[in-house]
């Protein structure tokens, strides 16, 4: 940043971020003000991200003058953040531009400690690198495992806790669940998980889950965005289903 950009806009960081958005209604909207425009995210900071005007709304309504409806969001997941200030390129924060894409230009390029494993960074330096993050009111653990190993301790923790726990799992595999269950994509399908992600997280809230376990997301792919999401809504508490089951 040079000395022409304030602090408000840079969260007192000594970088700034710079995007232009892929949607239609957005690049209208800048086009229309004549200016750049440097505004936070709708929603409330730390809780699931708006993926529809109706979740705006349901944050922020009395609190902004206007919504901006321009249909839900194509993605799902925040923009991929790539910092530029160091020496070699490093990836803040996963999205829809995924770390094999960047790969295919920025060879060299790292990803930053914060996005797959547990500890506070000293100042974020970009958003979503929060402990917790995207979180629902719910307590949410994340479960690594096997279909089947995912279903089976999940109706273990329903039987242990009765009328606490619910689901969060993939497609198709609800069938094997005794709890209740919200969906968010298919197994092996990341682009399908993350327009489906937070949607899922404010279900849960409008079901009153108290105990979430959620099947994990793959780890490439844009399925790595799916996964620092998820993370981070659980505070990093993963358990390994597969292992618990042997």
């Amino acid at each position: 940043r040079n000395a022409n950009i304030p602090d408000e806009v840079t969260a007192g960081l000594d970088t700034v971020g710079v995007r232009i958005p892929f949607h239609p209604a957005a690049r209208a909207f800048i086009n229309a003000a004549g200016r750049p425009i440097a505004a936070p995210s709708a929603n409330r900071s730390g809780s699931p991200s708006p993926t529809t005007a109706q979740h705006v709304l349901a944050d922020l309504e009395g609190k902004v003058e206007i919504i901006l409806d321009g249909g839900p969001c194509s993605v799902g997941v925040e923009s991929t953040v790539l910092s530029l200030a160091g020496s070699v390129p490093m990836l803040l924060r996963p999205g829809g531009v995924t770390l094999e894409q960047l790969k295919s230009v920025l060879p060299d390029i790292q990803v930053h400690k914060s996005v797959l494993n547990q500890g506070m960074v000293d100042k974020a330096a970009s958003p979503g690198m929060k402990y917790k993050h995207y979180a629902p009111a719910a307590h949410v653990v994340l479960v690594k495992g096997s279909p089947a190993a995912y279903a089976a301790y999940v109706n273990r923790r329903g039987a242990a806790f009765p009328g606490r726990v619910t689901a969060m799992c993939f497609d198709g595999e609800e069938s094997a669940l005794t709890v209740p269950f919200v969906t968010y994509g298919r197994r092996e399908d990341g682009t399908d998980q993350a327009h489906r992600l937070f949607d899922a997280l404010r279900r849960l809230d409008e079901l009153g889950a108290e105990e979430v376990y959620a099947a994990c997301p793959p780890e490439d792919g844009v399925g790595l965005a799916v996964y620092n999401r998820m993370l981070r809504a659980s505070g990093f508490e993963v358990v390994d289903a597969d292992e618990s089951a042997g």
